[in-house]
């Protein structure tokens, strides 16, 4: 039993030998079965802030009606979140982190069968106020007690990390002052980053933590960042990318060509921030993304349109890449960053034609199941789909197995 797809998504496939025995030992032959899968390896996420509100019942009855509708969209399509850590948000006040608030809600979204992740630990921009009180020797120290404490206290919650962002601009940013830029600036960014993995690493070494930026098309400095980094021995556990087109869809070219340069760290490569709009355009002469505020940012339906064209362009070009393991797109609902039309939901939680076509493609083509099969004579079923989760269907009663790159033979007592 094998699942057909394109050749160039082969890499996400799993071959696995399902072998049926009875409870006396004996195997089942000729035995039929329906499989179907329920969960992907691939994580196809989205950043969904406002999931924090909800969770913690702050809501009111029309919001919390409102987010139930949204997030029944959400779980039907997504298996991952990113939650917010910034600094200056979590912990306004020293001392006072909103650590149950946010355990709660990763909790509500586990629960929901999605993954989570945090973003993110060490930032220059929305990090502590107090910070500025200190001289940079406690800020450093500071800054590695609450990685400790964050990667520690979210542990079988929260085990991926956006670990530190935009470290390239950091030591030389420059629209407030603020502690981590002059931490950075005072101890360099290679020692900075070092510190980072290590503190993270000590507190939960089986975690993923993410070195996180931007990519710039002038200059190759994400890149010699993460050289120095990795031959400075850093654990990195994978390569961030944003992906912010609010100036317009980057294309099928560009993106390999980054996904060429970034692939040869040979390591996981996560699109960390992806957003397309359904709008109109940010323009090109726009430096900083902060600085362009229209009075209004609308959906359009043409640009409805274009949005959902070129988010199938960017899902299959990086689908089809064997580096990339996850794509999150920021965020769920329009009205978000910026108050860009960037959502795969407008305001009003109306389904846009990025999301029907996304559905098609994560939930359809890139889905394996339910298919029947029948056992050989000796038990065995060979089955072959899109890895991750899966449920198997015998007599009436459900079996859960994994499909993933090992392969191998598992045995389902029927």
């Amino acid at each position: 039993m094998s699942h057909s797809c394109d050749a160039v998504y082969k890499h996400r496939l799993g071959t696995k030998r399902l072998k049926l025995v009875g409870t006396d030992g004996n195997p089942l032959g000729n035995t039929e079965v329906v499989i179907k899968q329920k969960k992907h390896e691939f994580l196809f996420g989205c950043g969904e802030f406002n999931s924090i509100a909800y969770a913690n019942n702050e809501l009111d009855e029309n919001g919390r009606l409102k987010a139930e509708d949204k997030y029944k969209k959400l779980f039907d399509l997504f298996n991952f979140v990113t939650l917010p850590f910034y600094w200056g948000d979590f912990e306004n006040i020293k001392g006072r982190p909103h650590t149950q608030r946010l355990k709660k809600t990763a909790q509500w979204l586990i629960s929901r069968g999605c993954a989570v992740k945090g973003h993110c630990l060490c930032w220059h921009s929305y990090s502590a106020p107090w910070l500025l009180d200190m001289s940079n020797s406690q800020i450093l120290s500071a800054q590695l007690q609450r990685i400790r404490r964050e990667s520690r206290d979210f542990a079988g919650l929260i085990d991926i990390w956006d670990l530190i962002n935009e470290v390239v601009i950091m030591p030389i940013y420059d629209r407030y002052d603020n502690g981590i830029t002059r931490i950075c600036k005072d101890v360099g960014r290679i020692r900075l980053v070092r510190e980072v993995f290590a503190a993270a690493k000590e507190a939960n070494p089986d975690a993923v933590f993410l070195i996180n930026d931007f990519f710039n098309t002038t200059t190759d400095s994400y890149d010699v960042l993460i050289e120095a980094c990795l031959e400075a021995g850093i654990p990195i556990g994978a390569i961030g990318i944003q992906s912010h087109m609010h100036k317009g869809y980057w294309g099928v070219e560009k993106t390999l060509k980054i996904l060429e340069r970034f692939s040869t760290f040979n390591l996981p490569v996560h699109f960390t921030e992806s957003t397309v709009l359904s709008g109109h355009h940010m323009p090109q002469e726009t430096d900083d993304f902060n600085d362009y505020v229209p009075e209004k940012w609308l959906s359009t339906p043409e640009g409805e349109e274009q949005q959902a064209r070129e988010t199938i362009l960017h899902y299959k070009t990086l689908f089809a890449h064997p580096a990339v393991e996850s794509i999150t797109w920021w965020e769920f609902a329009d009205g978000q960053w910026l108050g860009a039309p960037s959502g795969l939901l407008t305001c009003e939680n109306r389904v846009k034609p990025a999301y029907e076509e996304l559905h098609k493609l994560i939930k359809g083509k890139w889905w394996t199941g339910p298919e029947a099969a029948i056992s050989d004579e000796t038990g065995l079923i060979e089955f072959s789909g899109f890895r991750g989760e899966y449920e198997l269907n015998c007599h009436g009663k459900k079996y859960s197995f994994i499909l993933d790159k090992k392969g191998g033979e598992t045995e389902i007592v029927v």
